[in-house]
């Protein structure tokens, strides 16, 4: 998960400020040690130097067998818990990123593809597309899950990935078990910065390819919520600094452009009005993206043009905000004194407020309790998100624990709130925004394909912004090598069952 939040504080980026030692944290310049035997754990931490303290490293690598009985097949698989150590260009150790992956047995590894997985953030660990989506094991997320005291037990995952690609889940510095091991300020920065840490994963995928000997497989990246600005960074960072070439790159809910999310940006409100207008439709019945086609050109015309007007023009903001209500089911009056331009904040709130309940940010199809429905300020959490918390940390400590047997000391983070403040976004007149990364990685590799992926009822990054963005590219990111696709769903639209089957068929076509 994501939290584009941080753009109403961070304001704009500086590419001064970005630009930092790719260098440093690209030249790896400790030798690897000898290879351990294949009946003990992989050594995950190289070169153990004398300046990391002890209490700091990660253990070494845990490989453990498994075999998976879905419905209508077996899959038997090796199960790797480790970490990769990266160093600055003086052989001091920075990090230790952590990764879980799982490998098919009896697959040829150098032809067999492999998919490096992260969630965005900034702080989040890998576990909500591991446990949600493409991993062997999975945790129920949906509705009727929605609670912290849910239980965490994991189940066999029979829309695992498993089957056409292998699996790496990466947590960034900060995330699950990764760490630092410097108190080093300048690294600490660098570390949580845009491009730096898109330097850093961009390594860390190289050193588990050179450690797995798999740098002449097939790979493929994907990147959920701000995955979609850390994710084309990645690529690109990869094909220009660490010599790997992607064939892919699947985004999941991503934010591409953060001028989209606040501020005076008019994009804000034509982007939300579809997925606001879903929520409405939804109460009713069912509704798929193809329902929406009458309000997304509303929002890309007429809604747009009375914007632009502005509410100086009476005519116009009246009629924008009447169309408003009627479409999302807002009181007229309400709509009316806002002049149609709602926040997310504002229409979850706003939606049903006369029982006493506000929507999810994550997922608006999904309602809770709001506990001071009095209130002039918005005292609520997010009810599609906060409450799978403490199922996803307990299922996934207890499987590192008990299933993989590694066990790190300190604490998993999930969600790492930390990370999120000390996020530097940059200063400067440019925001922040992946777009130029990605008109970039498709012009140097016109194999390389992109797959966009959103839930229709997400408002923390509405489907219809990427719509806007993906429009802008220009031909050489044909049909055939960009595709945009919504599902029935919120941020973490794989929560449904049938959501989470056509995302495996869409990324196993296009890993074919």
């Amino acid at each position: 998960m994501a939290d584009p939040r941080p753009a109403r504080v961070a304001g704009v980026v500086s590419c001064a400020v970005l630009i930092w030692s790719a260098v440093a944290l690209a030249q790896d310049v400790t030798p690897s040690p000898p290879a351990a035997s294949p009946k003990t754990a992989t050594a995950g931490a190289r070169g153990d130097s004398s300046t990391v303290a002890e209490h700091l490293r990660l253990p070494p690598d845990v490989t453990t067998q498994h075999e998976l009985t879905l419905p209508d097949r077996k899959l038997s698989f090796a199960a790797t818990a480790g970490s990769v150590r990266l160093y600055d260009d003086k052989g001091e150790p920075q990090a230790d990123i952590a990764f879980t992956a799982y490998r098919l047995n009896g697959a040829d590894p150098q032809t067999r593809p492999v998919t490096f997985l992260f969630n965005g953030g900034p702080g989040s660990a890998s576990a909500w597309l591991q446990f949600g989506s493409a991993g062997p094991w999975r945790l129920d997320m949906g509705k009727d899950a929605l609670t912290p005291s849910a239980p965490a037990e994991l189940q066999p995952n029979a829309q695992t990935w498993l089957d056409f690609t292998d699996l790496v889940f990466i947590d960034p510095v900060g995330t699950g078990y990764s760490r630092f091991l410097t108190s080093t300020e300048a690294v600490r920065n660098r570390f949580f910065s845009v491009d730096g840490d898109a330097a850093s994963v961009a390594l860390g995928i190289r050193r588990w390819l050179e450690k797995a000997g798999r740098l002449t497989s097939p790979k493929f990246v994907v990147g959920e919520s701000y995955g979609g600005i850390r994710g084309p960074r990645v690529v690109r960072n990869l094909q220009t600094e660490q010599g790997v070439g992607v064939k892919g790159l699947i985004l999941v809910s991503p934010v591409l452009d953060f001028r989209d999310f606040g501020g005076s940006s008019l994009l804000q409100y034509v982007a939300r009005l579809p997925t606001m207008a879903a929520v409405a439709r939804e109460q009713k019945n069912p509704v798929t993206r193809a329902d929406m086609v009458d309000v997304e050109q509303y929002a890309s015309t007429d809604f747009l043009l009375d914007l632009v007007k502005g509410e100086a023009d009476v005519e116009a903001t009246t009629r924008l905000a009447d169309r408003v209500a009627a479409l999302t089911g807002i009181d007229q009056a309400v709509s009316r004194r806002l002049a149609g331009r709602f926040d997310q904040a504002e229409f979850r709130r706003e939606f049903d407020r006369r029982n006493g309940r506000v929507l999810g940010r994550y997922d608006a199809s999904v309602s809770g309790i709001d506990p001071y429905p009095g209130s002039s300020w918005f005292l609520f959490d997010d009810p599609s998100g906060d409450p799978l918390a403490a199922p996803l940390t307990s299922a996934a400590v207890d499987l590192y624990a008990r299933r993989l047997n590694w066990r790190p000391n300190g604490s998993y983070n999930l969600s790492n709130r930390s990370v999120l403040r000390a996020w530097n976004y940059g200063r400067g007149i440019n925001p922040v925004e992946s777009v130029s990364q990605l008109r970039r990685i498709l012009a140097m590799d016109p194999k390389l394909k992109l797959l966009v992926t959103h839930g229709l009822f997400d408002l923390a990054t509405p489907y219809f912004s990427s719509k806007i963005v993906l429009d802008q590219l220009p031909a050489y990111a044909s049909p055939d090598r960009v595709k945009l696709v919504v599902y029935p769903g919120g941020h973490m639209f794989y929560s449904r069952d049938s959501s989470r089957q056509a995302f495996r068929e869409e990324a196993q076509a296009l890993m074919k």
